[in-house]
């Protein structure tokens, strides 16, 4: 039996919206929105019925009713961890989303506009998937080196499972019984080891933890990094911006957009060549250290997200990778293909809906 979902995806300057009947697309469209209309909202939430009215509207230019709908989902936000799957909206969720007790993000609203249209329709069934905030990690993978600091699991959870079911189904297993390196290469840089269904091993995304990215740091030289922090000419905030925004190849290269270094490289830019290969090398050198969590016992390593559409980009990753294991590389990220997915097999019966706690 078809289902159909309405997926509602907000990120921090653009809403996405697609209708799918079972895995068949009916219509997608995203909503660009202007800096100056989202400076008028002090916090995210404060978002929630502009928002809304967004989706609303393309529903309506589409001429799609909402009686049509078997059920919504939103893209999950920063929640408390936990593993992954599809969850079923509850009041919890909405509470610890609204006021943001885990960060202040716009993929919280994915949540919030799911329940509100959910409730106007007598309450049809309303689902998150895979949240960034999926935390499947074996114990002795949070271990870091001082009691005081554990390692935690921030990654782009969503991508990585939608892509390693996909590759599974190529391979003719089923994603519970596959051992995956996955590897989404976007913004941010986040590889993982994926056992029997679940993410045993994964670095930290988003502030401080393994390659860096077009403009993320990736690891940094805890020493140096410490220096930084007690000089009077860099605040804190200055010091994040390092990490997560102004890091990676744009402090190397003024920009973070692969397209431009490539172009620079053309031109014979030596340096923009040299910071093109660490950032392939370190990615690399990344999925090697998670070859020996599954002891190199591999099915495939599959590359992913915005970077994956480079050949160039993935020809400098596989020539280092390729003798681990067969290399699969799937471009881009479809979100909204992914959070439809979890509600069919949901809806099918094929998974069991969980309970955010």
């Amino acid at each position: 039996m078809e289902f159909t979902v309405l997926t509602i995806n907000p990120g921090s300057t653009s809403t996405k919206v697609a209708v799918y009947q079972g895995y068949t697309l009916l219509f997608e469209e995203e909503v660009r929105h202007l800096k100056e209309e989202l400076q008028s909202f002090e916090r995210v939430i404060d978002q929630l019925s502009f928002r809304k009215k967004v989706v609303e509207h393309v529903l309506l230019t589409h001429h799609f009713t909402f009686e049509k709908l078997d059920a919504i989902v939103g893209r999950g936000g920063l929640l408390h961890p936990m593993s992954g799957g599809t969850y079923r909206i509850n009041e919890q969720m909405i509470q610890d989303l609204a006021d943001a007790v885990c960060g202040e993000h716009a993929s919280n609203l994915g949540a919030l506009i799911a329940q509100d249209l959910s409730e106007s329709l007598g309450h049809l069934p309303a689902f998150i998937v895979d949240p960034v905030v999926v935390d499947e990690m074996q114990p002795i993978a949070r271990i870091t080196g001082h009691k005081n600091y554990e390692r935690k699991s921030i990654f782009h959870a969503l991508n990585h499972k939608a892509t390693a079911r996909k590759i599974a189904a190529k391979l003719d297993k089923k994603y519970e019984e596959s051992r995956f390196i996955v590897a989404h290469l976007g913004g941010g840089i986040s590889v993982a080891a994926h056992l029997n269904g679940k993410v045993v091993d994964v670095n930290n995304a988003l502030d401080g933890e393994g390659p860096f990215s077009p403009e993320r740091s990736g690891s940094l030289p805890l020493g140096s990094f410490l220096s930084a922090c007690f000089s009077e000419e860099v605040s804190k905030s200055d010091l994040y911006k390092q990490i997560v925004g102004q890091g990676g190849m744009i402090s190397y290269l003024d920009t973070n957009d692969m397209r431009v270094v490539l172009k620079m490289i053309a031109s014979g830019n030596a340096y923009a060549e040299l910071i093109f290969q660490a950032m392939a090398y370190q990615i690399a050198k990344e999925i090697g250290s998670y070859a020996t969590v599954l002891q190199g016992n591999i099915d495939a390593i599959i590359l992913t997200g915005g970077l994956a559409r480079s050949e160039q980009f993935m020809h400098e990753i596989e020539k280092n990778i390729s003798w681990i294991a067969p290399v699969a590389i799937e471009p881009g990220e479809d979100e909204l293909e992914a959070l439809n997915g979890g509600v069919q097999r949901v809806l099918a019966g094929l998974e069991k809906e969980k309970i955010y706690q």
